[in-house]
């Protein structure tokens, strides 16, 4: 197949701000009087802040008014971006650099899809905002994955056409975004999460264009 651009996710695949959530999520928790485990933390990968908010709101068995909602969910966020400004470069997932430079070296497109509001802020510190040709991230999108809309947007904006995309995601709703976006969806992860995937790959340390290119042609 013909590829033009790659998609990436960012929490837990180019940077492991995944700790960071859970953190402001648990301080959450504990605040109203209940544990947020590591195991409820998985059921808010890849969805919108709002949608996670209401997980941990049914895990409490807690209800809140809408105005209470917007409140209490940025105050979560107000305690992650306290975390994320810590973030250096060092905590750029082995192998994404190269892999990104290799891209470009090829003259492959790449572009964030991050329902993240705060993704700017974090490529920003981990120094690597200039090396992506576009931006997708949850200031722009109305619609949260598994709807395509964040991914179809990356396509439009790197003028490649969905077919000719690969996306790497660490989350299954992301998994089912790329593949209902009409792209080739590779899982970065768990297998048995991440089975809906067209290949799952456990990072990127030894992954490069040329190899890519091989898996994609069989």
């Amino acid at each position: 197949m013909k590829i033009s651009a790659c998609i990436f996710d960012l929490d837990g695949v180019i940077v492991d701000t995944a700790k960071y959530h859970y953190l402001a999520w648990r301080r959450l928790a504990r605040e109203m009087g209940f544990d947020f485990s590591p195991e409820h933390n998985e059921q808010l990968k890849g969805i919108s802040r709002m949608q996670s908010l209401e997980i941990l709101l049914q895990i409490g068995g807690i209800s809140l008014t809408d105005a209470e909602m917007i409140d209490t969910a940025q105050r979560k966020n107000a305690w992650y971006v306290d975390y994320i400004t810590t973030i250096t470069p060092d905590e750029i997932l082995p192998g994404v650099v190269n892999f990104l430079n290799d891209l470009k070296k090829n003259h492959i497109k790449i572009a964030l899809g991050s329902a993240s509001k705060n993704a700017g802020l974090i490529l920003q510190r981990i120094e690597l905002k200039d090396i992506f040709d576009a931006v997708i991230d949850g200031n722009k999108i109305t619609k949260a994955k598994p709807d395509p809309e964040i991914f179809l947007m990356a396509a439009q904006e790197t003028a490649a056409k969905s077919s000719e995309c690969v996306v790497f995601e660490d989350a299954q709703a992301g998994i089912e975004a790329a593949n209902n976006a009409g792209m080739v969806s590779i899982g970065v992860g768990d297998p048995e999460t991440l089975e809906q995937a067209d290949l799952v790959i456990s990072g990127f340390s030894n992954m490069s264009w040329k190899l890519l290119k091989e898996w994609l042609s069989h």
